[in-house]
């Protein structure tokens, strides 16, 4: 086919998939009806995703622009942009999704400008802010091409729907960590088990954590839902928690977790409280049992993060 424009071909297949202004017929990204014409665009438009972790300082980000041509530019163009909220309305309503703004967005790159005899330049912005925002709401970050011009003043037109860089900013469950565990298991009729040892809290889902072993059984884990609701302990507010011993191949429940303390008596804590987070001393405190024909077992945990 004559008059192709040239991109690096990773982002080929992405963007023959769209409905592109810039072609008429499925698989032609550049048609012989508009040879000698000129375009600014994203190079790859579809959603493009980044994890973020939930905490402070600036996390950059960049994405390739094209000028679309079937001739190098003799001159350079000089791109400049926009953060555009309406571009993730746009996305939410032409894929039926409810993505919320990403509060926090800003361009490093102001303009860009492509030299004279290329196509392509990378443009840079950052976000920031993630720890503050709730791990269960999906973010899109929209950054849209407003301007491009040539040094000689001409405008180049804009791709319609290639203007657009849209960044999937999903956060990571902020208590997936590890924790070092200090406690112990007690299995009736035998002495109490202690436990002190690392172990990994991962992301289950936004709100949840599934943790490796109970006390110091690794057959269990257990899966830890931390919820709105609080608990005032030494005088710091505090998250309650569900905690569910699972059996970690099924993911079925073995057991639960105590409304009140259950423990070693000569281990009491000075405070019984338990089944709850600290975000003071990043601690999960937890007294739970699995049931055994045996006697079921229990366990009392201080799970404070490293």
């Amino acid at each position: 086919m004559k008059n192709k424009v040239t991109l690096i071909l990773s982002f080929l297949a992405g963007i023959f998939l769209l409905s592109s202004c810039l072609k008429d017929k499925i698989g032609e990204y550049w048609t012989p009806d508009i040879a000698g014409k000129m375009y600014a665009t994203v190079a790859v438009p579809t959603l493009q995703q980044m994890a973020l972790k939930p905490v402070a300082g600036d996390v950059p980000f960049s994405f390739m622009v094209n000028i679309a041509t079937d001739a190098l530019p003799t001159e350079d163009i000089t791109v400049s942009f926009t953060i555009d909220p309406a571009a993730v309305t746009n996305y939410n309503t032409i894929n039926k999704k409810s993505y919320k703004v990403f509060p926090n967005v800003a361009m490093v790159t102001t303009t860009l400008v492509i030299k004279a005899g290329t196509r392509n330049g990378y443009a840079t912005g950052k976000v920031w802010g993630a720890e503050s925002l709730n791990a269960c709401d999906n973010f899109i970050a929209a950054i849209t091409i407003s301007s491009a011009k040539t040094a000689s003043g001409v405008d180049v037109p804009v791709g319609g729907n290639m203007k657009s860089y849209l960044l999937a900013l999903p956060i990571s469950n902020p208590y997936a960590a590890d924790y070092q565990t200090v406690g112990y298991r007690i299995r009736p009729g035998n002495a109490t088990e202690p436990v002190n040892a690392t172990q990994t809290f991962s992301t289950y889902d936004c709100k949840t954590v599934r943790k490796t072993g109970f006390g110091n059984y690794g057959s269990y884990d257990i899966m830890i839902e931390i919820t709105s609701n609080t608990v005032v302990v030494g005088g710091v507010t505090c998250f309650k928690v569900i905690a569910t011993p699972i059996d970690p191949t099924s993911l079925a429940s073995v057991g639960g977790m105590f409304d009140t303390w259950t423990g070693d008596a000569t281990l009491a804590p000075a405070d019984k409280t338990i089944n709850y987070y600290n975000p003071s001393k990043k601690q999960f405190v937890l007294n739970c049992y699995y049931v055994s024909s045996a006697g079921n077992r229990i366990m009392y945990e201080v799970n404070t993060r490293l």
